[in-house]
């Protein structure tokens, strides 16, 4: 049996994983540091199946993690981008009022955006077609400062950069608590000793702390984001986003040009039958029975059954699908939507119900558990990264 000893192990090779045993090497140089990641690679799940937008945090609630994170981390991603020579551009975006009921929330977003920080511009219909000629809306708010990445390539110029010990293909299987920190088991036999843990897991992070003997308090609920390529990429010049529901932590169907020049239309949002099911056809009965047995799922599908069923119908329907996409693009047929890959979202969902949407960092004895890392974490990885190893720096202390 094959023993490693490090300061630190980190339970995840995705973009936020990564970006912490990078951070750890520059806020405490020496630190060593070993990440543990059961794919043959890094950034396999939500990281390298997103759509690659770099979020300006116009969103989020003034004060909270995602706000903090993301505004800055967003001109730090860039800025990492441009050093390392990865693929990105600084776009901006148009987020649009197709409806009347739509403005007063717009009008909202304009107000978040000045309290955030953010620059925003206010348009009218003909200053829409200026940016984009083919979207329709009766309102828009410009967002300079949004842009686009390729995050699998980040994450992996993370970990090479962050001096680490990375173990692909090695997955957690047991975690114990010493008298020097922790011991993690592994799939491969290697036992890793270590100070402090990070539990840095996405869609299996909640099944992680469990496995340390921790409560983590909530569950992970899979939601599925469905993609198609435009086949007139022509139709879209940028980023076009619609006004999001503030009821739910999705953003809708949008328009996304990515750092290749195609245009990816979508994703929506449907409950996954795997957490790491990327299609209808991939059902684990074990993910499936942990959801049914868990409280917080029955309160979420009474709750927002009328909205599930929706994006339940999209999914099922490529007719249902162009129709929301006809709201923005009117051009846009069916036979414009060619199917792409698909993401799964690890959505924290507490037990009463409550659809978690900042970032979910809890802590146990020489444990830092992330338990909800939703969108802008691959935008705010570097602070986020620096965020995380503080907090495992601490819990390492003696």
């Amino acid at each position: 049996m094959e023993r490693v000893h490090c300061d630190v192990v980190v339970i995840g090779g995705g973009i936020v994983g990564l970006s912490t045993a990078h951070a750890l090497s520059r806020l405490a140089p020496g630190t060593r540091v070993v990440v543990l990641e059961k794919e043959s690679g890094p950034a396999r799940h939500q990281t390298g199946r997103n759509s690659g937008v770099i979020h300006s945090g116009i969103y989020y609630r003034p004060g909270s993690l995602k706000a903090r994170f993301a505004v800055g981390g967003a001109a730090e991603m860039v800025k990492f981008c441009a050093e390392h020579g990865i693929a990105h551009e600084v776009t901006g975006k148009l987020i649009v009022a197709t409806g009347r009921d739509e403005l007063p929330r717009l009008h909202a977003l304009v107000q978040r955006g000045r309290e955030n920080g953010i620059p925003v511009r206010e348009l009218g219909p003909a200053q829409i077609a200026e940016y984009e000629p083919d979207v329709a809306g009766l309102a828009a708010i410009h967002v300079g400062t949004t842009g686009i990445a390729d995050f699998g390539a980040v994450a992996e110029c993370l970990g090479e950069a962050s001096g680490a010990q990375i173990l692909y293909g090695t997955r957690a299987v047991r975690i114990s608590r010493r008298s020097y920190g922790v011991a993690v088991g592994t799939s491969t036999g290697t036992v890793v000793r270590a100070k402090a843990l990070v539990n840095c897991a996405g869609l299996q992070c909640d099944r992680v702390a469990r496995l340390a003997g921790d409560d983590p308090g909530m569950r992970i609920m899979p939601f599925r984001g469905e993609y198609y390529d435009l086949t007139r990429p022509e139709l879209v010049r940028g980023l076009v986003y619609p006004v999001p529901d503030p009821a739910f932590p999705f953003l809708g169907v949008h328009l996304t040009r990515g750092v290749a020049g195609g245009v990816h239309v979508g994703p929506n949002a449907v409950p996954a039958l795997a957490r790491e099911g990327y299609g209808w056809g991939t059902v684990r009965p074990r993910d499936v029975a942990d959801e049914l047995v868990f409280p917080g799922t029955w309160r979420v599908a009474r709750r927002h059954w009328r909205y599930g069923a929706g994006e339940i119908r999209r999914s099922l329907s490529k007719r249902a699908f162009t129709a929301a996409v006809r709201r923005l693009l009117p051009e846009a047929t069916e036979a414009d939507l060619t199917p792409a890959g698909a993401g799964v979202r690890a959505q924290a969902v507490l037990r009463d119900g409550t659809l978690v949407d900042d970032f979910l960092i809890r802590e146990a004895p020489r444990t830092v558990h992330v338990l909800n890392a939703p969108s802008p974490a691959a935008t705010a990885s570097l602070p986020i990264g620096r965020e995380i190893a503080r907090r495992a720096l601490a819990a390492a202390r003696p």
